[in-house]
């Protein structure tokens, strides 16, 4: 039996859930679905620049495991952009930040909210 997942801790939900080629209807596109914790892992460490001990520490797991999430995030964002596809940013399992001061924190903090999604595909 697998040990189950630690919920991520996320600061940012991104302000859209959905992208693809435009000029195309969504309805007939594959579709790739990334997870709220590889999307906030790609802003961690492309847009605010953080080395992956850092975002490992932010995200509240272990530095291997940034790197899982990192890398699995690159290839999906990479097949939807070369192939065409519509990306879908859902799902997961993470808790909010709770911290006073998150300098990278956008959201209001609450304690002890808590969202579980497993629709890994």
């Amino acid at each position: 039996m697998p040990r189950p997942n630690k919920p991520r801790i996320i600061c940012e939900m991104p302000k859209y859930f959905m992208y693809g080629p435009k000029g195309k209807r969504a309805n007939n596109l594959e579709k790739v679905s990334m997870l709220v914790d590889e999307y906030e892992t790609i802003r961690l460490m492309d847009q605010l620049g953080l080395t992956q001990a850092e975002s490992a520490e932010k995200l509240g797991v272990a530095r291997t495991t940034v790197q899982r999430i990192y890398n699995n995030a690159r290839k999906k964002l990479a097949d939807a952009i070369i192939n065409g596809k519509v990306l879908i940013i859902e799902g997961g399992d993470y808790i909010f930040c709770d911290e006073e001061d998150c300098e990278s924190c956008s959201l209001p903090h609450r304690r002890g909210k808590r969202n579980r999604f497993n629709n890994r595909r």
